[in-house]
């Protein structure tokens, strides 16, 4: 299955978290955030560690006291993945961990004070080289904006962004990402498609606080959807009430439906009916519970009868084809061999690792010929 994707993404300004770019024509970024206390060290240690081999390209930490920079700190020698320190109310923490070693800073222009505060913070950031994510959300809007609105608004998250923009400006400072969330999707849409075309910066884009694991997925799926379709977006976060590797997961799933990313196995099932030679529901559960390390991409179809079967396997890279009495598995898209309902599970398994493996030794046979030529 070429993988193409027809969006036409909307140009931004590149900056860098850590040794990740985000803007420009980087690939859109997929973050999470941890849930442990930033002071017990192992644990979030731990979760950033479970997010990076999730797949996390950058993660984001809260450091909500003085005490919470210091171990920040400890934890980003810890751990490969960039870290984002999340900080509210007290810009002095900003000052520290700026002081201390991060890779980006996070700022709620709506609580972080007056203008002399976020100066300062603004000259930390320069001074350690790492850019700053302005994060208007529509529950914590300055308080004057919500008088003059009445109630959250996007063009009171816009309004709210483009002040502390032309703070940043004055003061020339250019490498920072945007993000305007609300809980509404409606909310989040439209004010991220006003500031689109207002600025150069990237964009992170959320839904913020979109619920359970499932009621998540379907509120994050639609609004992020709506604006990657239109090429708005840098970098994402799903927010969900959940293990945040599931975030992870969600993230990379909504890019590849739409081709912006390719990650991990992209799964072709039909959701079986009265036709299906073996159980396709079961299958596809155990497959996914297996293969749920495997980072390389791949396309996989399991279709249960040969309805639409030989149709989805010949444009993949493995395709089975149920069928009587064996079903029939396809290999780039040819019939290669047929497998009993018996081993089904086992020899799906191995075939794709084998067949990951195989790309892999390619890779590296391609990379060592690059080499003897250009030595």
């Amino acid at each position: 299955m070429k993988f193409e994707s027809p969006i036409k993404r909307r140009k931004s300004r590149k900056i860098w978290v850590g040794n990740v770019p985000v803007g420009g024509d980087a690939p859109i970024a997929v973050q999470s955030m941890t849930n442990t206390d930033t002071l017990d060290i192992d644990s979030t240690v731990k979760q950033v560690i479970q997010l990076q081999d999730a797949g996390a390209d950058i993660v984001r930490v809260s450091v909500p006291t003085l005490e919470a920079a210091e171990t920040f700190a400890r934890i980003r020698n810890q751990v490969k993945v960039p870290l984002v320190a999340d900080i509210h109310f007290d810009y002095k923490i900003a000052l520290k961990v700026a002081e201390l070693g991060v890779d980006c800073l996070r700022i709620n222009p709506g609580n972080i004070g007056r203008e002399d505060r976020i100066k300062a913070v603004i000259s930390a950031a320069r001074d350690s080289g790492v850019p700053i994510r302005i994060g208007v959300n529509a529950g914590s809007l300055e308080k004057d904006l919500q008088k003059k609105y009445g109630e959250p608004t996007p063009d009171a998250l816009v309004e709210s962004a483009m002040r502390h923009i032309d703070i940043l400006d004055r003061y020339d400072f250019q490498d920072y990402k945007i993000s305007l969330k609300a809980s509404d999707v409606f909310m989040t849409v439209a004010a991220y498609r006003k500031i689109a075309s207002q600025i150069e910066q990237p964009l992170h884009l959320g839904i913020t606080e979109a619920g359970g694991l499932r009621s998540g997925t379907v509120k994050s799926s639609v609004g992020l959807g709506m604006l990657l379709m239109d090429g708005i977006g840098d970098t994402i976060r799903v927010s969900l009430a959940a293990d945040p590797v599931q975030e992870i997961k969600v993230g990379f799933d909504i890019l590849k439906s739409l081709k912006l990313r390719a990650k991990g196995i992209n799964f072709i099932a039909c959701p079986s009916c009265s036709r299906q030679n073996f159980d396709v529901v079961a299958t596809m559960n155990d497959l996914e519970a297996r293969l749920d390390d495997v980072t390389d991409p791949l396309d996989v179809a399991i279709i249960g009868c040969i309805v639409n079967g030989p149709g989805e396997a010949k444009e993949v890279d493995v395709g089975l084809t149920g069928g009587s009495p064996a079903n029939l598995l396809y290999l780039d898209g040819v019939p290669d061999h047929k497998l009993k309902n018996e081993s089904l599970v086992d020899n799906l398994e191995r075939t794709i690792r084998e067949k990951i493996a195989q790309r892999q030794s390619a890779a590296d046979n391609e990379q060592s010929d690059q080499i003897i030529v250009k030595g």
